[in-house]
């Protein structure tokens, strides 16, 4: 896509830093990273989010964020690590070309993606089956 930033990068017209990149997935570093190490993980083919993502992309490219992640813990010796993706802007998606994040986690960091655990809800059966149905 013309006007999509990651395309732009993947196709070498915006300078990014390359970490990794074979026929099908390019992984950058973050230019605005949560923790220094955080990388981007991109499918060179243009897909919007994970709705329209093709399955052997999708495949690849979290292949290459395991890889990634796994290089990230031994280079910083982090505690842990984020392995985000965001879907649509009300999740936190602000480039729509469908992208992994890789961030290092250390105990104590202030990267903020937590959540307040809600109740347990009283009717799983009925949620449940509300997904399940819609899987069809």
């Amino acid at each position: 896509m013309s006007d999509c930033i990651f395309c732009k990068i993947i196709a070498g017209e915006i300078p990014s830093t390359t970490i990794y990149e074979d026929d099908d997935v390019k992984a950058i570093l973050d230019v605005n990273p949560a923790a220094r190490g955080h990388v981007i993980v991109l499918p060179k083919k243009h897909a919007e989010n994970i709705f329209a993502v093709d399955d052997e992309d999708l495949k690849k490219a979290i292949c290459v964020a395991k890889k990634i992640a796994t290089a990230v813990k031994k280079a910083y010796n982090c505690d842990g690590v984020n392995i985000l993706q965001n879907n649509g802007e009300a999740a936190g998606q602000s480039v729509f070309h469908l992208h992994i994040h890789v961030i290092p986690r250390f105990t104590g960091d202030t990267v903020n993606m937590k959540w307040v655990p809600g109740e347990m809800p009283s009717d799983m059966d009925v949620i449940a089956s509300e997904i399940k149905a819609a899987m069809d």
